[in-house]
């Protein structure tokens, strides 16, 4: 079982290359920041997984949602300020 555990992490560090992708690449900012919030949610993951292949859930869980809620509140912050400055430019 601890090797499945290891190859899904394998395979979420490898979206995390995709991510990156969509971040250099992307043709507008609203793609840059859905590209850096899907690293967010791969964080996320990622610190579930590591807590579960070390045996401490409790304090990985914790971690990720700590992670999880200052990645959403950056987006939304994100949002806004693309929002505001959209309004700005007409």
């Amino acid at each position: 079982m601890e090797r499945f555990f290891i190859g899904f992490a394998l395979f979420v560090a490898l979206l995390f290359g995709a991510s990156l992708y969509r971040i250099a690449a992307g043709p507008t900012v609203f793609d840059r920041t859905i590209g850096a919030g899907l690293i967010g949610t791969n964080a996320v993951l990622l610190l579930v997984l590591i807590g579960v292949l070390y045996r401490r859930v409790d304090m990985f869980v914790d971690l990720a949602l700590t992670y999880a809620l200052l990645n959403f509140i950056g987006i939304v912050a994100l949002a806004k300020f693309f929002e505001r400055s959209r309004e700005t430019d007409r």
